[in-house]
């Protein structure tokens, strides 16, 4: 066998693999009961028993076969049950965001969404995005309208996060404009407003001014009537004083600083009483979930989790138990991880933003810190020490997880690969994905050799060896 053979056959053998790989995850993908809940009979079980109900909003939902406004276009809202039955399900908006329970009640939510609407609908030549919240009972499906907004365009408009103040007003992360605002819903009228100008310059910080400059996806209104915002273009979570501004002493990060916190969402905030001051945040673009500890003045990391499939995480909350409920976008699923780092409950959900339990109180408000202590679930299960430095242990495949074997996506991490996997099939894993990358580099090099071979089948010479004379 001579040489182009043997490359032709070496080039055609990486082509087939990767290409069988790709179609294989296509055929094979199993989305999870819950992403295709539209399909499920309300009471159907769709994931395994927990603690409360589990409300998840999506940010898209590629599996409904209405894809509108891109590959990523279709999100819901939807409740399981403690026994893993569908409780609610919802797919009216384009995007779903923050989910809070409401307080008195035993299954109402409110949250936030964001519908895209054409330039016809926005009464003018472009298009733009109507930002709202909503307050729905989750036994008997009634929906009631909190509040909304059309601001213009889409994407960096579309606001990720409300927190309740009272019962007429609300605090919002107003990512188009940069700014948290203060809005009195029974007049409309902003109260209070901060803009993040205020402190930083445009020119010299965050992402693409004015774009996308801040992507302030994140508000919490805390015990003491200060505000926490994450400024996740900045890789900072920063506190406002409705009087005085912003607590310089106390931001957590820096804009650059990815050590600490990469371009993150949803930080909670654990007061001193349940063992803080603490800030538990899901850490995006370094894959994993991160606790700070405040200690004499300074922010001190206190615990680390992550395993091998864990990407792009953009929600963590601390329940009473002490257990960590994850929200793992690119990992396609929402998780329950024990305080040894173990996975105990899992459910496959396609790009989810937030998972909330209710009867636990909002976000983290009834869960205690975990200062002192670092658990990392890695490919060999979860490990925990005390001295901030993990170690690997025996896993726990009761509740799901890679279950003790080696994920490839531990190896494949970051804002790029974070990127590509936005814009892929939510089928579409690091396997796949990797397939495809192959498949597409053999098949582009066996091309380019097959052109050059066939150059020099045809004899090409220079002008001085074409003058030369037998």
């Amino acid at each position: 066998m001579d040489g182009r053979t043997a490359s032709r056959l070496v080039f055609a053998l990486i082509v087939v693999v990767g290409a069988v790989v790709v179609v294989a995850g296509a055929l094979g993908a199993e989305p999870g009961s819950a992403t295709r809940a539209a399909d499920v009979e309300a009471g159907a079980t769709v994931a395994p028993p927990t603690d409360g109900i589990t409300v998840i909003s999506t940010d898209s939902n590629t599996w409904l076969g209405k894809e509108s406004d891109g590959p990523r276009a279709n999100a819901e809202l939807f409740a399981v049950g403690p026994g893993g039955e569908l409780r609610y399900y919802d797919d009216s908006h384009t995007r779903y965001w923050d989910v809070d329970p409401v307080a008195g009640t035993d299954a109402t939510v409110e949250y936030v969404y964001a519908d895209h609407l054409n330039a016809s609908e926005c009464g003018g030549e472009s298009v733009c995005t109507r930002n709202g919240v909503e307050r729905v009972n989750l036994t008997t499906g009634e929906v009631t309208s909190v509040f909304s907004r059309v601001t213009p365009g889409k994407h960096s408009t579309r606001w990720h996060d409300v927190d309740r103040i009272d019962d007429s007003r609300l605090v919002v992360a107003d990512i188009g404009n940069d700014r948290v605002f203060v809005v009195n819903t029974t007049t409309g009228i902003v109260e209070w407003s901060w803009n993040a100008q205020n402190e930083f310059r445009v020119n010299s910080s965050g992402g693409p001014y004015p774009s996308d400059w801040t992507h302030l996806n994140d508000v919490e209104v805390l015990e003491d009537g200060r505000i926490m915002v994450s400024l996740r273009n900045h890789d900072q979570v920063v506190f406002l004083d409705r009087e005085t501004g912003l607590l310089e002493d106390w931001t957590l990060g820096a804009d650059g600083n990815h050590d600490v916190v990469y371009e993150q969402h949803n930080p909670d905030y654990i007061p001193a009483d349940r063992g803080g001051p603490s800030v538990l945040v899901a850490d995006s673009e370094n894959d994993r979930v991160l606790e700070y500890h405040r200690t004499d003045g300074s922010w001190e990391r206190t615990w680390t989790w992550r395993d091998g499939r864990l990407a792009w995480p953009r929600d963590a909350d601390r329940l009473p138990d002490g257990r960590t409920l994850v929200t793992d976008s690119n990992g396609n699923r929402v998780l329950e991880v024990a305080e040894n780092g173990s996975v105990v409950w899992e459910l496959e959900v396609a790009f989810p933003y937030e998972a909330e339990r209710l009867g636990t109180g909002d976000e983290s408000a009834g869960g205690p810190a975990r200062s002192g202590a670092t658990s990392e679930g890695t490919e060999d299960g979860p490990g925990e020490t005390s001295n901030g430095t993990a170690t690997p242990a025996v896993g726990d495949s009761a509740g799901g997880g890679n279950d003790g074997f080696f994920d490839p996506g531990s190896l494949v991490s970051g804002p790029l690969v974070n990127a590509v996997r936005y814009v892929m099939p939510v089928w579409m894993g690091v396997p796949e994905l990797v397939g495809l990358v192959l498949a597409s580099l053999a098949a582009v090099l066996w091309a380019a050799l097959e052109w050059h071979w066939s150059t020099l089948s045809v004899g090409l010479r220079s002008p001085v060896d074409l003058e030369r004379r037998p």
